[in-house]
């Protein structure tokens, strides 16, 4: 079972993760349900411990399910689930009921990074179209018994692929959009502000996601300190 997930007791804290402000208040929204979620239930108020997040590549979706569970102080259990999708007939079934009960027994956060694979199981093998709807069923039922005091959060870059029974499991639905230019502005604040003074000079571009922005200001910051050490060696 190990080798079809990994666990993680992630350092990412929720200031680290830019939202919209949208995504923000839901996020919020989210986490003071479940730290009162006793509260609640007590007047049979249903509380959300399931969500799926959506939109563009390198836009924060893995951060914030990781920030999540470090804010609630969680293991998050990470699941890649296009390496549970097994040729084996009955074999991908078993791979996801077994990741469910580790994460029934153990109250953590269950994470399953491009949750669109399932749309590719319906069609991963034509000649079997049995299986498939095998495998979905079970991932419905399971989702249906996911015990309240442990969370699921899927991520998916094309949500338009996921059967809509499954989409509608989910009480909370989160899109992550291309960040905004303010948006971009605040996190290339956040990541320059850990280097010295010296080495933040560099042409900010946009339109473009998280992902790609850290890795743009990574590069010109490593450009900008192997030419300031260039110049100490010419000039000694």
């Amino acid at each position: 079972m190990s080798s079809l997930y990994f666990t993680d007791r992630s350092n990412v804290k929720l200031e680290d993760v830019v939202f919209n402000e949208a995504v923000s208040e839901q996020i919020k929204q989210f986490l003071r349900e479940y730290q009162f979620r006793e509260v609640l239930e007590k007047y049979e108020l249903p509380v959300v411990n399931k969500m799926l997040l959506y939109g563009k590549t390198g836009c924060g979706k893995t951060m914030t399910a990781k920030a999540i569970a470090k804010q609630l102080d969680k293991k998050i259990i990470i699941v890649n689930l296009a390496n549970i999708v097994s040729s084996k007939l009955g074999e991908t079934s078993k791979n996801i009921e077994g990741l469910f009960k580790e994460v029934n027994y153990e109250s953590a956060v269950l994470f399953f990074d491009e949750f669109d694979s399932l749309g590719q199981i319906r069609d991963y093998d034509n000649k079997d179209n049995s299986e498939m709807k095998r495998v979905v069923n079970a991932i419905l039922q399971l989702i249906d018994n996911f015990p309240k005091k442990s969370i699921l959060i899927a991520a998916t870059n094309q949500i338009q692929m996921i059967d809509d029974a499954l989409v509608r499991r989910f009480e909370l639905k989160l899109e992550f959009t291309s960040p905004s230019r303010a948006v971009l502005d605040k996190y290339y604040d956040t990541l320059l502000l850990k280097y010295p003074t010296q080495f933040q000079k560099l042409d900010r571009i946009y339109d473009v996601s998280f992902a790609e922005a850290k890795n743009h200001v990574f590069k010109e910051v490593k450009n900008n300190i192997i030419q300031a050490e260039i110049h100490k060696q010419t000039n000694k």
